[in-house]
């Protein structure tokens, strides 16, 4: 409640500023070191794609830089126009935004308030917890299973009536792992219709489980569905920031847009992925690429007398050997600091949701054999 008691502003007085209560509860996202300055040579900690964009896509971006003066579409019309032919979704059932994550959180403000609950895994994407946070939702947090997947019975014995929206990361990050689609289909069918189900397939493209496009099929059966994907991994756009969604109504579209500054994706990221969505090709290659990389990473990884989870993402994830847990940290730590050392950058679990562990995108060949050679060097 505002304090009345305080003298006017014409007294000579100091005091900090007051946020809202909200603030206090946010937790600070744990974003990548290095940005600033000169990065280390290797940076294998963001899940960044390793190729730039492609030269029609530089293209496409260039001419659109003569039209800055203006705003972008607000609308996105071209871009959901594109994405619907794609996909095969209808535009109005579509959402773009500032990167996936745009669109996460404003789900976030439009569905949950205080007395509301939302449901995910954990650990996943370190973004979920800022939902209920802002909301002053209640967070239900469900550990993953033994081989560090998504508990799909787990969870849906925690939704209630008071339950607005789960979310399902798949391939979950940071742990790299997935469910099969026969699975996600059969959770799906068992969320009560009043529940939002936000299904994160940010990394969708790695999984060889099954076709990237087979999910999309159930945006028919379930109203309630969203399917949450980006162009900042596959296409290698991390520094436009666009991302989408495709809805099984055009109910979230319509909230998301009425919680969001108006104009929330740029023109250069529009073109660009409008470009992008031209070269399938592309996106085939550097899939294939990555899951080389990936067979040669997890071998490189067990010769040195570690067990990656089973990747089906574009980056791994492993438990550092400790004697006693409590040293897990510490040993994340030195581990850590030692890797920098030999200029490699790479993402420590104890920001992630697990002490002890390290999640490791995969870069080029040469990339992933100096960090290999590195962590052989620290361990």
């Amino acid at each position: 409640m505002l304090d009345v008691t305080r003298p006017a502003f014409g007294h000579n007085w100091r005091v900090a500023i007051e946020f809202s209560e909200r603030i206090r509860r946010i937790p600070v996202y744990p974003a990548a070191g290095a940005y600033a300055g000169s990065a280390p040579p290797v940076r294998l900690a963001s899940n960044e794609s390793p190729y730039p964009p492609i030269q029609p896509v530089i293209d496409a971006i260039t001419r659109s830089l003569a039209g800055l003066n203006r705003y972008p579409d607000p609308t996105n019309a071209l871009l959901r126009g594109r994405l619907a032919e794609r996909y095969g979704v209808p535009a109005a059932r579509i959402a773009i935004g500032n990167g996936s994550c745009d669109i996460l959180l404003a789900a976030g403000e439009a569905l949950l308030e205080p007395g509301a609950e939302v449901v995910y895994a954990w650990p996943s994407f370190s973004v979920y917890p800022h939902l209920s946070a802002a909301s002053g939702a209640r967070a239900i947090a469900v550990a993953l299973d033994g081989e560090e997947r998504h508990d799909l019975d787990a969870m849906l014995e925690q939704i209630t009536v008071a339950t607005r929206l789960v979310i399902v990361c798949n391939p979950n990050n940071p742990t790299s792992t997935a469910v099969a689609l026969g699975q996600i289909k059969d959770f799906v069918e068992r969320v009560p219709p009043y529940v939002c189900v936000i299904l994160d397939e940010a990394y969708c493209e790695f999984n060889l489980l099954e076709d990237p496009d087979d999910s999309i099929e159930l945006l028919e059966h379930h109203p309630n569905l969203v399917l949450l994907r980006t162009f900042s991994k596959v296409h290698g756009l991390c520094g436009l920031r666009v991302g989408f969604a495709l809805c099984g109504s055009e109910d979230l579209p319509r909230a998301v847009d009425q919680v969001r500054q108006p104009f929330f994706c740029n023109a250069l990221a529009q073109a660009a992925a409008i470009e992008a969505l031209n070269h399938q090709d592309v996106v085939e290659d550097r899939v294939m690429r990555t899951i080389a990389e990936r067979g040669a990473m997890e071998q490189g990884l067990r010769g040195l007398g570690l067990t990656p989870a089973e990747s089906q993402a574009n980056f791994c994830w492993f438990e550092l050997p400790v004697e006693r847990p409590e040293d897990a940290a510490e040993r994340e730590t030195q581990v850590m600091r030692g890797l920098e050392d030999r200029g490699v950058l790479v993402r420590g679990g104890s920001a992630l949701g697990k002490q002890g562990a390290l999640r490791v995108s995969y870069g080029t060949p040469e990339e992933n054999v100096r960090f290999l050679a590195a962590l052989a060097e620290v361990l």
